[in-house]
């Protein structure tokens, strides 16, 4: 009770510039917590989403993928939409990776929004307690020329304690922001990392079962290939044999002629 009471002390007594800070850390407590809840909320929803697509596109069910990213709305879904829409329109993997680059330079500024603004509001509330003092600083030494000399330095010391409380609660409601803001900067910063990790994942994954269907590709028009070719053998070989005998009965022919 007596801490709540001296707070309440320190509080009123610090002059009309206490409100304008308290405001101030009122706003940037909440756009702290709005973010917070969004960040942490994105990390949830990417990592169990990964988990679901990282076996469908280890299999090599890209169709099946395609329509698990339609039907989320996480980061991870919207990176890796954009591959695989081109994974079965291009051959290259630059093509891919430009799509999702594209696509993580959407995805990225909507992480970071409003996080500024916490920053913003830890340096407005330091300096609107260091004008707080000085304005205090101001009326004190006002109060204080038309004091008699005996009051002067006791007054003037009264003054200028109550004017620092601004400064103080100034500094208190800064430096709390101020580390929520790196807070909320070290968690953006997570996501990103991750989002980049499963960029580089999917983006091996489908260049390793491209590869695949190229090769098998290859395999089957190299069989059709061969399988024609001694077809085509089968079949001159009895057209040969035709040949021969006929060659044959003519000499047989001729020889009975000349006898």
């Amino acid at each position: 009770m007596d801490f709540f009471n001296s707070v309440i002390a320190f509080f009123q007594t610090g002059g009309a510039f206490m409100y304008p800070i308290l405001v101030v850390f009122a706003l940037g407590a909440a756009v702290a917590i709005e973010r917070y809840i969004r960040l942490v909320y994105e990390r949830h929803t990417n990592r169990s989403m990964w988990d679901k697509l990282q076996p469908v596109l280890n299999s090599g069910d890209f169709d099946r993928a395609r329509n698990l990213v339609k039907q989320d709305n996480s980061g991870v879904s919207k990176l890796l939409a954009m591959g695989l829409a081109r994974q079965g329109a291009v051959r290259r993997r630059e093509d891919i990776e430009i799509a999702m680059e594209e696509s993580m330079m959407e995805i990225i500024p909507q992480l970071e929004k409003r996080t500024p603004y916490v920053a913003l509001f830890s340096n407005i509330a330091t300096l609107l307690g260091l004008l707080g003092t000085i304005m205090g600083l101001i009326e004190a030494f006002t109060a204080v020329a038309n004091a008699n000399a005996a009051e002067k330095a006791d007054l003037l010391s009264a003054s200028i304690s109550v004017a620092m409380n601004t400064t103080a609660f100034g500094l208190m409601v800064g430096i709390t922001l101020l580390i929520i803001h790196a807070l909320l900067n070290s968690l953006t910063g997570e996501i990103v990392d991750s989002l980049e990790m499963v960029s580089v994942k999917a983006l091996n994954i489908i260049s390793i079962s491209s590869r695949r269907r190229r090769d098998v590709e290859a395999e089957e028009k190299t069989g059709k290939a061969a399988e024609k070719a001694k077809g085509e053998e089968s079949v001159k070989e009895p057209h040969a044999e035709a040949s021969g005998a006929a060659a044959e009965a003519k000499k047989g022919e001729q020889a009975l002629d000349n006898a």
